[in-house]
């Protein structure tokens, strides 16, 4: 293959694909859980949260495998061969007959989805130190925008058949790889490569690395607490909206978009002068608080339409786990890159594992006949002490910082 420089655009079109074909089955899963389970809405709920943590145990575990292997082998191939597995994964989940099946395609999906270690530590090969936060805010751009053309489309799709948008999440998908096979370059030098080793590639021994630097440890134990508060939302979106507000995959679908939207132009762009107007370390507090209080307000919203209103005060506080992002990749060097992404992504899993499990449990009984009093918005409420506990530990962490922050 003919060499190119590595540039920012390469990876961020690769991300936004990756995300548009995530983003087209978010709206319809749930209601084909749903469909499985005969219209129960809240046992469909804890089946939902049961498929999202399997996603996330198997990003869990192969997220930091795939961080060390991409340290020796490079971020190009580790990130091509997990596209090419999610594209096929997608076009199994489309015809899968049963529940059991939707378990098998969310474990390879997992699998696959573990590539944005390796993304996020390309990115990080690229940028010198003072312009990482800055450029991290690609990820949300691409994540911003895929969730613009994903959910809308997929919600559309959606109301023709619950199955048609995950055959358009795979062709999405596998043209993504057959993109980056031709154009992706590697950004990973060979000077600069670490051989792979199982204690930093397992789980536990790549949390254990993470000791090493105790400001790369605070900030770690920040995000991830930052994480379990989003990852229960998240999970419940689909469902909270259509019993709150009966909802249907289109208006799924287009409210995601709208988050897409803003935090597209927050992250993609106003991003680039808040955190440096405001320096990382203010900019990561008053991304958290932010986050922290627009949950409070997702979770007491009576109406639909108020929804939109807070929308936008949820995409600007992403400017915290952009700084936070930010001062962890700043805190180690280059040979680090990949294993500190992939433990952090390994920590966003257990997050991603747990969350969905209580926050779905929770949204089913509060919903359901045996509850004390009906309170649907729960998960946000939790959600919402979550972030503040995150803030709190920020803010400690914060002291020992050396870097001008």
């Amino acid at each position: 293959m003919r060499h190119r420089p590595p540039a920012i655009a390469f990876i961020f079109i690769t991300l936004f694909l990756d995300i548009l074909g995530i983003g087209l089955v978010i709206p319809v899963l749930p209601k084909l859980v749903e469909q499985f389970r005969g219209g129960d809405v809240s046992e469909a709920s804890m089946l939902v949260g049961q498929l999202s943590a399997v996603y996330a145990l198997m990003q869990f575990v192969f997220s930091p495998i795939l961080g060390a292997l991409s340290d020796q082998y490079g971020r190009r191939p580790v990130i091509l061969l997990s596209l090419l597995g999610a594209g096929l994964d997608y076009f199994l989940m489309a015809w899968a007959p049963t529940v059991g099946w939707f378990f098998v395609g969310r474990a390879i999906s997992g699998l696959a989805g573990a590539n944005i270690t390796a993304a996020t530590a390309y990115i990080a090969d690229i940028s010198p130190p003072e312009k990482r936060s800055a450029n991290f805010g690609i990820i949300g751009a691409a994540f911003g925008l895929g969730f613009i053309a994903g959910p809308l489309i997929g919600g559309l799709l959606g109301e023709k058949s619950l199955r048609l948008p995950f055959i358009a999440a795979g062709g999405v998908t596998l043209a993504n790889w057959l993109y980056g096979f031709f154009v992706l370059p590697e950004s990973l030098g060979q000077d600069v490569r670490r051989k792979f080793a199982w204690k930093r590639a397992n789980p536990l021994g790549s949390f254990l690395g993470l000791t090493r630097n105790p400001v790369v440890l605070g900030m770690a134990v920040g995000l991830f607490l930052l994480n379990l508060g989003q990852f229960g939302v998240h999970n419940t979106w689909v469902l909270y909206t259509g019993h709150r507000y009966q909802w249907k995959p289109s208006d799924v679908g287009i409210s995601l978009a709208v988050v897409g939207i803003t935090a597209a132009i927050v992250q993609g762009g106003l991003s680039r002068v808040i955190i440096p107007t405001l320096g990382e370390r203010r900019a990561l507090k008053w991304g958290f608080f932010l986050n922290g209080f627009t949950l409070i307000l997702y979770g007491l919203a009576t109406r639909g339409w108020m929804i939109y209103a807070i929308l936008p005060f949820g995409a600007v506080s992403g400017i915290g786990a952009q700084a936070g992002q930010g001062i962890v990749s700043r805190s180690v060097g280059p040979d680090e890159q990949g294993s500190v992404q992939g433990a952090l992504a390994g920590l966003n899993s257990v997050a991603a594992f747990v969350a969905p499990l209580v926050a779905t449990n929770l949204f089913g009984y509060f919903i359901g006949p045996r509850a004390p009093v009906l309170l649907p918005g729960v998960p946000f409420f939790l959600g919402a002490a979550l972030v503040f506990a995150a803030l709190v530990v920020a803010i400690v962490t914060l002291r020992r910082v050396k870097f001008p922050v």
